[in-house]
């Protein structure tokens, strides 16, 4: 099933429930993978819990945890996602870190070895904001371009191929990029023009461009003239 996922950057603070019987602090940030979750915290930690069966809550084990437990070796972190079985952080100094499955290289660490902890997508600087699919990752840069990695059997990386890379690659003729999000084979981009630019899987027309015909580069999706000047209103909130 198609989804998309976003970043957990930026959102609202709240308390844990009075009831719940567990604290995290201020929680700053939250992300639901395939069947784990992540919290950030106000001090810059990361907390996860649920499966862990590829490593993905990052606590150097496969043991499932049922309560939130301590990421390892996490500081500074500001923004956090997380893909079927894989996480990620964003830093403070614009690196990134990822763990759990990297079947497909999508921990971004030039390798398709699996990471119980938190280890750095290489070749990456200046990250501003990144987003999580099934079994890919985005990040999007301080100049308004994106960097794809993992699997890219339907484009969803945007580079023009079908080759699935362990290391971050451009995402071909984006600027200006201020929101990504992901689904399970395909990307999603918001530009600061307020129109959006979709690619990969497109089996039930979920790039938006009126067809169903996988796209291997970002492609216009097919908005009204009212919506696309709504969501530029929204980008300059």
């Amino acid at each position: 099933m198609e989804h998309c996922r976003a970043t957990g950057q930026r959102e609202h603070d709240q308390r844990d429930h009075p009831g719940s019987g567990r604290r995290l602090g201020w929680r700053t940030g939250i992300a639901a993978g395939g069947f784990h979750s992540l919290a950030l915290t106000s001090d810059g930690t990361v907390q996860s819990w649920g499966l862990n069966a590829a490593g993905q809550i990052g606590d150097g084990t496969t043991t499932e945890r049922h309560t939130p437990v301590l990421v390892g070796g996490l500081v500074g972190v500001v923004a956090i996602s997380a893909g079927y079985q894989h996480s990620l952080a964003l830093l403070t100094d614009g690196s990134l870190r990822a763990w759990g499955n990297n079947a497909n290289g999508q921990l971004g660490d030039g390798t398709t070895t699996q990471r119980l902890t938190p280890v750095q997508v290489v070749g990456l600087a200046n990250v501003r904001s990144i987003a999580c699919g099934d079994t890919h990752s985005l990040g999007i840069l301080g100049t308004g371009t994106v960097r794809a990695w993992g699997a890219n059997s339907q484009g969803q990386l945007g580079d023009g191929t079908t080759t699935s890379s362990a290391t971050p690659v451009q995402v071909s003729g984006l600027a200006a990029v201020k929101f990504a999000t992901a689904g399970a084979a395909h990307s999603m981009t918001l530009l600061s023009d307020g129109t959006a630019r979709s690619f990969g899987n497109n089996a039930y027309g979920q790039l938006g461009d009126g067809s169903t015909i996988t796209r291997l580069t970002p492609i216009p999706v097919s908005f009204s003239n009212s919506l696309s000047a709504t969501m530029l209103l929204l980008l300059s909130e």
